[in-house]
């Protein structure tokens, strides 16, 4: 699967070295840079957007709205489905990267790529192995399980979103005005979710 990234000042460098590190049969294609001063309103994103360019996916992860929605238009035409976390509009529109939904358009990006899944085995009470089966594609989701086998699982289901936020690269303080919530609150509590239904899986499992 080959994916083009659109980044401005760096802001999707995470994300692809967590893709590269984690994902499987999936190609980071392109990565487009715009690392220059933009004016409060753009009227011409044309200048700073090159066309020309072809994938399964596009990640957009383009800060300035004017850019953003220039490339969301984009991708409608050339029929490439189109991810922008954390900003309301057409496409997938994700709160956070770990907040992406599975979708048959988004393929292999999006079976390991977005809300965190986990499996786990437990004995007496103890998580004696836990693997990623979909996370982050910052690789917040893998980062936080290292210290987390041979833990007690109530301890675990405190410990993991703790690790979550401290290893999330959102900007903590976009809040949204519904939830009230953090992006890294966001993520903390995602991972929490995933990691209390693979351990009552596991417990089923046992029956």
């Amino acid at each position: 699967m080959k994916i083009v990234v659109f980044q401005q000042n760096g802001s999707a460098e995470k994300k692809t070295e967590g893709i590269k590190a984690y994902g499987r049969d999936i190609d980071i294609h392109e990565v487009y840079s715009i690392d220059v001063a933009l004016p409060e309103i753009v009227d011409e994103p044309e200048q700073y957007i090159n066309s020309d360019f072809s994938g399964d996916l596009v990640l957009n992860f383009l800060k300035h709205p004017d850019l953003s929605a220039y490339l969301v238009d984009l991708c409608e035409q050339k029929s490439i489905p189109v991810v922008t976390t954390g900003k309301p509009g057409k496409g997938y529109t994700p709160f956070t990267c770990c907040g992406l939904g599975k979708a048959e358009k988004l393929g292999d990006y999006g079976n390991q790529f977005g809300f965190p899944e986990y499996k786990v085995e437990t004995d007496d009470g103890i998580i004696r192995h836990i693997e990623v089966v979909r996370g982050a594609p910052c690789g917040a989701t893998w980062a936080a399980i290292v210290d987390i086998l041979g833990m007690n699982v109530d301890e675990a289901m405190v410990k993991l979103p703790l690790q979550v936020q401290q290893n999330c690269f959102a900007d903590p303080s976009s809040f949204d005005p519904i939830s009230g919530k953090s992006p890294v609150h966001y993520a903390g509590y995602v991972h929490f979710a995933a990691l209390k239904k693979a351990v009552e899986q596991a417990s089923k499992g046992k029956k």
